[in-house]
């Protein structure tokens, strides 16, 4: 098996596989960014708490993915091993706020999808 940078999306050769990959792939960071807000209006303690965490940490989110990770060509490149590690962090983040918010079973299902997804976008040509 080799691991190698899937590059920008119009630059990829599309089979069927990593078609319905990019399209859980999509689905999943907007999945993410729902959970974080989800989680940032669940957990605050005041309007104020809950508004900083549940519109910063998608915020936050977005940022660090357009920066880093986005499919159209990231602002910074990252060696490959980090590029990695960062998109499940993040994409992982998402998991670990659904589960904080007493939806394990939805949580595990969407950490399953992630790890499946990554897996697939990084060793498929």
């Amino acid at each position: 098996m080799r691991i190698e940078r899937p590059g920008p999306v119009g630059q990829r050769q599309w089979t069927p596989l990593t078609a319905v990959n990019g399209g859980l792939a999509f689905g999943l960071e907007l999945a993410m960014l729902a959970a974080l807000c989800y989680w940032g209006f669940k957990t605050g303690s005041s309007l104020g708490t809950r508004l900083l965490l549940g519109l910063g940490a998608p915020a936050l989110a977005a940022g660090i993915w357009g920066l880093f990770l986005a499919a159209g060509g990231p602002r910074f490149r990252l060696p490959l091993a980090a590029e990695i590690v960062l998109k499940l962090v993040v994409l992982g983040s998402a998991a670990l706020a659904l589960h904080a918010t007493g939806r394990t079973a939805l949580a595990a299902v969407y950490g399953g999808l992630v790890v499946v997804s990554v897996a697939v976008e990084y060793t498929t040509g």
